[in-house]
């Protein structure tokens, strides 16, 4: 159909008033907008943004993300491609762009920064200054993705540097990643041109940033929470804030998106217009998306609420198409081309021992709803003259598999994970995506790997009794499976790590970020325990 007309209540969020109105689509656009005496009692708001996602933590392809994602009234992503970059470089970006296209949405995406994510692990890649600057070139990238290397920006690294520069020669916008930095430090980062951050944990540090002129994301994901600690800041920064996920697990997206926040804002007394503001329009103009803003002549993108404080989605337009309407998707499922780069064999459970060589272990202390970790120590639990996890005290043991070549098991001990039996393991592990693992015993931890292994890549859980496995043959990080079915697995298997003992929230998501190094305190690589305040290794027993 080339005609087509919607009527209702139209926010218009730049003049700040809602009136009835009859918008005309023609050909996929806007072609009128015109006034009326009155319309039904529904309203119709610009399509939500996701500012900032790893579409890869949603364990699914971009097109089964988009199946979901619309239902809630999400008509764009902004994506950082760079877990599947980690594990297959250009080749990985490049299926990403590809098999977006094959549904109607706007998946924009960015050209890594830093792949690997530090020397201090093994990827299965590496995204080059000139890799950076051919994607840069290219119309679907639409701006350089999150600079995680924050220091080698205050050090004016020469790599950092040239690709920040790539971005700018092409006048696309630079990503920031700097958790913690405050002062000086934050206006030096920020004056070297970069121009967001998604990983203020608090709000005085998302004051510092806002006041030095960069755009602030609220984060709400699977793992990382910052939604209560930052939306007070809304109100007086409506033009320099946004609302993404970062990472988000199949479970949480059947259940809810931006339009989440969107409610949750507006409860806190948000202006209703400041909040549209930040979850629909600051994203298109930033980043300068292709979605439309109901305007004419705009690509008929918008969604039809309910009401403007639950924001329930009766329907969603992309380019004047019904792509969802009451909860249902009308995008179809296809199926996705696999790729992947797994290259190791079975392992056994002596290569998880750990040599009493002292009487104390430096100690992983998770915390949950956050991406940080604290540095603790605790003395040894010794048997026959290895030292074991420590059930009653929390002290697991973790491992880092190199998934890429055959290597020496990394090994470290990590508190709050809460299990009590078994191991939980999994080849989502930010951001080189070996093979990270946590359990009460070898066996259990050496069982968990070996059923990743076999499956070249996913999640699993084992206990004595049961075992589970969300295979994620694609990259060892997504599937093509259609996604609510992936999202009742990952309740499935998330309910059993819960009744192993973990008390996390998202047990599975809370674990794939212990190897993030570029996030302060303690975290572990495939080579090693890592101090993320000092920048270098640690040994595990003191």
């Amino acid at each position: 159909m080339n005609t087509s007309d919607i009527t209702g209540q139209l926010v218009d969020v730049c003049q700040k008033r809602i009136y009835p109105a009859r918008i005309v689509i023609q050909h996929g656009k806007i072609a009128e907008i015109t006034p009326i005496d009155s319309a039904p009692e529904v309203f119709i708001i610009p399509g939500f943004v996701d500012a900032h996602v790893h579409i890869e933590s949603s364990m699914l392809t971009p097109s089964q993300f988009a199946r979901l994602a619309v239902v809630h009234g999400t008509i764009a992503t902004v994506s950082d491609p760079h877990e599947i970059g980690n594990v297959l470089g250009l080749e990985g970006v490049r299926y990403m762009i590809e098999n977006g296209k094959m549904v109607p949405f706007y998946f924009n995406f960015g050209a890594p920064s830093c792949v690997p994510a530090t020397i201090f692990e093994t990827a299965g890649a590496e995204i080059t200054v000139d890799d950076v600057q051919e994607l840069l070139q290219m119309e679907e990238i639409k701006y350089l993705a999150e600079m995680m290397n924050y220091p080698g920006v205050l050090q004016q690294d020469a790599t950092v540097m040239a690709k920040i520069d790539a971005a700018k020669k092409v006048n696309k916008p630079v990503d920031g990643h700097a958790p913690g930095l405050r002062g000086e430090q934050a206006l030096k980062y920020i004056e070297a041109g970069i121009s967001t951050d998604h990983e203020c944990f608090t709000a005085e540090e998302a004051l510092d940033k806002l006041k030095g002129g960069m755009k602030i994301l609220i984060r709400e994901g699977s793992a990382a929470k910052n939604f209560e600690a930052l939306i007070g800041l809304l109100p007086d920064y409506p033009d320099q804030m946004m609302f993404c996920s970062d990472d988000k697990h199949p479970d949480s997206l059947v259940d809810g998106h931006i339009n989440v926040l969107a409610a949750r804002a507006v409860e806190k007394g948000c202006d209703v217009f400041d909040v549209l503001q930040v979850a629909c329009i600051n994203p298109v103009l930033h980043y300068k998306l292709d979605s439309g803003l109901i305007r004419v002549g705009d690509n008929a993108d918008l969604i039809v609420v309910q009401n403007l404080k639950s924001f329930k989605v009766l329907q969603t337009y992309i380019k004047g198409s019904l792509v969802a309407e009451n909860g249902q998707t009308n995008i179809s499922s296809f199926e996705s081309k696999i790729i992947n780069h797994f290259d190791v064999s079975f392992k056994s459970p002596d290569q998880f021992l750990v040599k009493d060589t002292g009487k104390q272990i430096f100690v992983i202390e998770a915390i949950d709803g956050q991406l940080i970790t604290n540095k603790l120590t605790y003395p040894t639990l010794v048997q026959n003259g290895y030292i074991q996890s420590d059930v009653e005290k929390d002290i697991l043991k973790i491992a880092v598999v190199n998934r890429y070549h055959e290597a020496p098991a990394a090994i470290g001990f990590i508190k709050n994970m809460g299990l009590k039996e078994g191991a939980l393991a999994s080849s989502v592990a930010h951001d080189s995506h070996n093979i990270i693992v946590v359990g009460v015993d070898d066996d259990s931890i050496c069982k968990a790997v070996n059923l990743i292994i076999e499956a070249k890549g996913g999640l699993a859980g084992v206990t004595k009794h049961e075992k589970q496995i969300i295979p994620l043959p694609i990259a060892g990080l997504m599937t093509g499976v259609d996604g609510y079915q992936v999202a009742q697995q990952y309740a499935n298997l998330d309910l059993m790590a819960k009744k192993m003992g973990s008390t996390l929230l998202s047990p599975f998501m809370t674990l794939s970020f212990m190897a993030l190094l570029v996030i302060p305190s303690l975290k572990l690589s495939d080579k090693g325990l890592f101090d993320g305040d000092t920048f270098q290794f640690v040994p595990v027993v003191r």
